[in-house]
């Protein structure tokens, strides 16, 4: 089916000439790899705050304006701002070993020079009193803030090689030391850890420990997911499922390890963050409005390939297929690149609060964040109208990309999760677009494998080639979609209610 797309084939069903071509130059003169490789592999990872994000923006209104597309950032409020530099790692005792591990995002270095420290374990606390009695005998420690697994192989070597015996003793054993951890060595203390060391880790610096060390490694694929740290002082790492097994069993037989740290980085204060816009302007409807949506920034344990790098490229490349084909859009067109996504969604949710003419004007919007996979649904906008009109769009689709993609009806408008909940809430048509998996939730999604070389180009292609179609023809269409909205009938009380509009955070230094 795909290979009928990218070969041709689907072009020479198209009957709408314009179609035709979209599909022509999405095949012969893709720009996706291209655009990959640069954004990916030159700029890499561009997250909230960092001069990646920064360069990033610039990038994108450099290509826009080469493609004659008018581009341009705004200003959605202010964000922490830091510089990631090296991680050396080094168990230096009882014997030397380089540490697979990086910082957590936003932590603070060791002023580029070396820091070594003895190890020790969280304990159990029976209460937050036991916690505050221990805390002077982590002054000047590496604290391991998480549990140790007793396999880092995939669980599915066990499904497939163990006997039931070993099964159940492996799930008995996952099972007690999650549940021990949680409740007794971190909600014993009183704090919480978060995603990385929460509000924790900002009372543990208080005493001035050495630095913090934690692990969180998948069940299938050995990836590490990177997420932050609120310190200000005391650093944050995190290791490999298998160097963190290491230390921690040095740690629990009494061998005192000790591990050697020189951390580049450096917390800049807040910054300003900004949301770019290209816009391709209507010229007989202009004050109404087809929006291609993705955002742009990222996590940093790699360099946000399929999340979500493909959505960026993907809705660049659509545009610059609409401009060679379609230059003079009965409707505009916008493509929105979003900050912050990845922190709630602030930066969508401030250009919807800045710009209520394109909320009054929005014919449609679609949203792409769910990794490199071709587009198989299309999920509802809550509007019985819009489902209308999508379904008429859907059906003028080369017979490929008919066949491919699935529409279930009006369902519920989005609720969080990505972009498009930040205009669905304000009861506008925002469809996000529901891509193949390729593992992408245990695999690429945050974690330190999200590269270049996980993109699937063929499929990114044709998102692209079906955006701008999509794009094409919601601007074309005679008629505005109507608001009407649909009542879900089932689910709890609060997913029939529409949902309610979040402000944007636009000073985002958290406050504990």
């Amino acid at each position: 089916m795909l290979g009928m797309l990218l070969g041709g084939t689907a072009a020479a069903q198209a009957t709408d000439p314009v179609i035709a071509r979209i599909d022509r130059i999405a095949s012969d003169s893709s720009s996706i790899e291209r655009l990959a490789h640069s954004l990916l592999d030159s700029i890499g990872p561009r997250m909230s705050g960092t001069p990646e994000l920064e360069r990033g923006n610039d990038w994108l209104i450099r290509r826009y304006r080469e493609w004659g597309i008018d581009a341009r950032n705004e200003r959605t409020g202010t964000w922490r701002g830091w510089r990631r530099g090296y991680s050396h790692i080094d168990l230096v005792f009882p014997r030397v070993r380089s540490l697979e591990g990086m910082m957590l995002a936003y932590s603070p270095g060791t002023g580029k020079r070396d820091v070594t420290a003895e190890t020790v374990i969280l304990p159990k606390f029976a209460d937050s009193a036991a916690f505050v009695r221990w805390l002077p005998e982590a002054r000047g420690k590496l604290i391991l803030v998480s549990p140790p697994k007793p396999t880092c192989r995939a669980l599915e070597n066990y499904v497939d090689n163990a006997t039931e015996k070993t099964r159940l003793s492996l799930a008995r054993t996952l099972d007690s030391l999650n549940r021990e951890w949680t409740n007794r060595n971190v909600r014993g203390t009183g704090y919480s850890l978060g995603l990385g060391t929460g509000s924790l880790g900002l009372r543990m610096e208080q005493v001035g420990i050495a630095g913090m060390i934690t692990s969180r490694s998948s069940d299938a694929w050995g990836t590490q997911t990177v997420f932050e740290t609120y310190n200000t002082r005391a650093p944050a790492i995190t290791l490999s499922c298998e160097d963190y097994g290491l230390v921690y069993r040095l740690t629990e037989s009494g061998a005192k390890p000790r591990i050697m740290l020189n951390l580049d980085a450096e917390l800049l204060g807040e910054r300003p963050v900004f949301n770019t816009i290209a816009t391709i302007r209507g010229v007989e409807k202009p004050d109404e409005y087809v929006v291609l949506s993705s955002h742009f920034d990222t996590w940093d344990a790699a360099s946000g390939a399929t999340d979500n790098g493909t959505g960026t490229v993907m809705m660049m490349e659509a545009m610059r297929i609409l401009k060679q084909v379609y230059p003079r859009p009965k409707r505009t067109i916008i493509s929105g690149h979003w900050v912050a996504e990845e922190q709630g969604s602030h930066g969508s949710a401030a250009y919807a609060e800045d710009h209520p003419e394109v909320l009054k004007g929005m014919q449609v919007l679609f949203n792409q964040d769910n990794g490199t996979g071709r587009i198989l649904g299309i999920s509802g906008a809550g509007l019985p109208d819009a489902a209308a009109h999508l379904t008429q769009w859907l059906s003028q689709l080369p017979p490929a990309l008919r066949e491919q993609v699935t529409y279930r009806g009006p369902g519920r408008p989005a609720r969080g999760g990505s972009d498009d909940a930040s205009f669905a809430c304000h009861g506008v048509a925002a469809f996000g677009l529901a891509s193949l998996g390729w593992s992408y939730g245990n695999y690429t999604w945050h974690t330190n494998r999200d590269t270049y070389d996980k993109i699937v180009f063929d499929d990114v292609k044709s998102n692209a080639a079906l955006v701008a179609m999509l794009a094409y023809l919601a601007s074309e269409d005679p008629t505005f979609i109507r608001r009407e909205r649909v009542a879900p009938t089932s689910g709890t009380e609060s997913q029939r209610d529409w949902p309610q509009c979040e402000p944007a955070g636009r000073q985002t230094i958290p406050r504990f």
